[in-house]
């Protein structure tokens, strides 16, 4: 058996995509897979991947930083094993902390929590870790639910109900049940973290060399290693470790983040003005103005973060370690940035950053570690950038859509922009006159998605009198409940036609499906580019630097992704149908218009609400 296909028919272009997948774990090399939405990734990267992996004694890692796509995937391989009659177990695997059984641990950040379990689990104060282990064995009590795990595939709500019910912890069970795993579906951060990755598959008795990795939404991957790679600490984080300090008597360590503290403030005098509110900074300025043990601060914080564990669970002190530990790292590929400014709440603070520029310091390392990768997503075009941004050596494919093109009308509207020196009351009004006129064409729902909420909140001072339809307008302090809700009620309004006026990164901008008719029409509002913050600067410049295309790699490269997610959200399956504008006059510069992939079949209306009447009533793409 090369291939465990379940289902009866291939899609278009799923064959190929099969085929190529199986080549590449069969020769243990990389591959980079730019797959449009509905060519059925998921079953293409198992059915050729688990025969081989089952066949050589290898696993098989599925990385994805979306929930409702581990829920997929696990159903996925569920559906193979009953119909070819395989037996093994599927692990699910979600963050310790979302895995923990204990209550009031979900508010800690994912560094406190490690920190506070480490310290239940050292103190035996935690009855699901005592409950798994005796002696560092198995209990016959965890090995009666290793039993019953033994050809298991739940998702990880399952699991945790599972052992909690058993008073088992939920992690620990599930990295014993990874041991006989052919299958494990995970977070991202669990193989892109240097630290995290061969400690988690050393507990699993796995050999990186046998690991077959597939990485699901790929397009995150360069932002989601930047982000594990870098840490900061600011006036605020001091001003909390030192009460902490502070209330455990710890004076040296109270002089030692004081010194910390004036050190932000002398240089955030020195290197930022009224005009310029962050500035870079080497690593020796700060260290220059510490007169102090750097070591033995570290470990005093650590031993303070053990103290403040004992009577609460969230810890200051332990982070502020960390920094600290972090900040003589490496320049290369790194960029250290002092900043000032405001929080949401008010008040001022200074912060201290230690930023990764380049993502490849871990994903090479991985790709040398592992036995195959296979990158894959809807907007990794083209697939030659994301080879030199990932800085492994793969082979790269791109696949055309499987749906069909009279199906989808792309329009690129010239006559606004989002353009910051073009801003005003006059642009805002114009864009949302043209919003209303593309909605009232619409015989249904439709997401406008605008680069930020001041701008969309600009917009819709005029949009909310123009346009007669329901508007639902996202909130950024929405939590998962009430985001579904809204959705729900969005979706509820398919027959009469509403408006979602959304965020391009915002939490409608990916990772929602609307199938059917739930969604008629995208609007993306302009490009959202980034912020030309400094950050930003030294990203342009040091891909400039390596590849002699900073701006694109840097700066246009973010944007574009966004607005691919955005334009994504409508046509899921070969029978919708619908519109998908794009509404700035910038996306008729060369620069941009060549970013679209090829087979999009672009079409630059000026006055668009023609050409949508005349798609909705059958009349073709003309």
């Amino acid at each position: 058996m090369n291939i465990a296909f379940p289902y009866e028919a291939m899609r278009s272009s799923q064959d190929e995509l099969i085929n190529d997948i199986l080549d590449a774990v069969k020769n243990r090399k990389n591959l980079i897979v730019h797959a449009p939405t509905g060519l059925g990734k998921t079953i293409a990267a198992f059915a050729p991947a688990i025969p081989h992996v089952i066949k050589e004694n290898k696993t098989l890692i599925f990385v994805t930083p979306r929930h409702t796509q581990h829920v997929l995937a696990v159903e996925t391989l569920k559906h193979i094993k009953e119909k070819f009659d395989l037996d093994f177990p599927v692990v699910d695997l979600v963050g310790k902390r979302s895995m923990c059984a204990l209550s009031g641990v979900h508010e800690l950040s994912s560094g406190e929590f490690g920190e506070y379990c480490k310290q239940m689990i050292e103190a035996k104060a935690c009855d699901f870790f005592t409950n798994v282990y005796q002696k560092k064995q198995p209990t016959m009590k965890a090995q009666k639910v290793l039993k019953e795990l033994a050809s298991s595939a739940l998702h990880s709500e399952e699991m945790r109900e599972k052992c909690i019910a058993n008073v088992l912890c939920p992690y620990e069970i599930s990295t014993l049940l990874g041991k006989k795993a052919k299958a494990i579906v995970a977070d991202y951060f669990h193989m892109m973290d240097p630290f995290i990755r061969p400690l988690l598959l050393g507990k699993m008795d796995i050999d990186p060399s046998n690991v077959v990795l597939v990485i699901d939404e790929a397009h995150n991957v360069v932002d989601r290693v930047r982000d594990v790679m870098s840490t900061k600490i600011s006036t605020f984080n001091l001003n909390a470790a030192m009460k902490e300090a502070k209330k455990f008597y710890a004076n040296d360590l109270v002089k030692g983040i004081v010194q910390m503290n004036d050190a932000l403030e002398r240089l955030i005098k020195k290197k930022t003005s009224i005009q310029s509110s962050e500035s870079l900074i080497t690593k020796k300025e700060f260290l220059e103005l510490l007169d102090l043990n750097l070591a033995e601060l570290i470990d005093g914080l650590k031993g303070l973060s053990d103290k403040v564990r004992e009577t609460q669970k969230k810890c200051f002190a332990s982070g502020v370690a960390g920094f600290l530990g972090a900040w003589g790292g490496v320049d290369k590929g790194f960029v250290r940035i002092l900043k000032k400014g405001f929080a949401d709440k008010g008040g001022a603070f200074i912060s201290l950053e230690y930023k990764c520029m380049d993502a490849s310091v871990v994903l090479k390392e991985m790709s040398e570690e592992l036995d195959s990768i296979i990158f894959m997503s809807g907007t990794l075009s083209p697939t030659s950038v994301y080879k030199d941004m990932f800085g492994i050596e793969a082979e790269c494919k791109e696949y055309r859509s499987p749906f069909p093109i009279q199906n989808k009308l792309n329009l690129v509207v010239p006559d606004t922009t989002t353009k910051y020196t073009s801003r005003s009351e006059e642009m805002y009004l114009r864009i949302a006159k043209k919003c209303t006129e593309i909605v009232n064409a619409v015989p249904g729902n439709t997401i406008l998605f605008f680069p930020s909420y001041f701008f969309r909140d600009k917009v819709n001072e005029h949009f909310s009198s123009l346009c007669n339809k329901t508007s639902f307008l996202e909130n950024k302090r929405m939590d998962k409940t009430e985001r579904k809700l809204m959705l729900a009620k969005f979706k509820s309004y398919k027959d009469t036609g509403a408006v979602l006026l959304g965020v391009a990164a915002g939490s409608y901008g990916e990772g929602v499906d609307l199938m059917g008719d739930a969604l008629k029409a995208v609007v993306v509002v302009g490009l959202p580019l980034g912020k030309p913050d400094l950050e930003t600067q030294e990203l342009i410049k040091y891909y400039d630097g390596k590849f002699n295309k900073g701006w694109y790699y840097g700066y246009t490269l973010p944007a574009i992704v966004k607005v691919f997610q955005n334009a994504g959200r409508c046509i899921r399956s070969e029978t919708d149908k619908g519109i998908v504008v794009f509404l700035d006059e910038r996306y008729t510069w060369d620069n941009y218009f060549s970013c679209f992939p090829k087979g999009e079949y672009m079409r630059i209306a000026k006055d668009p609400v023609e050409r949508i009447e005349k798609f909705f009533n059958g009349e073709g793409l003309s």
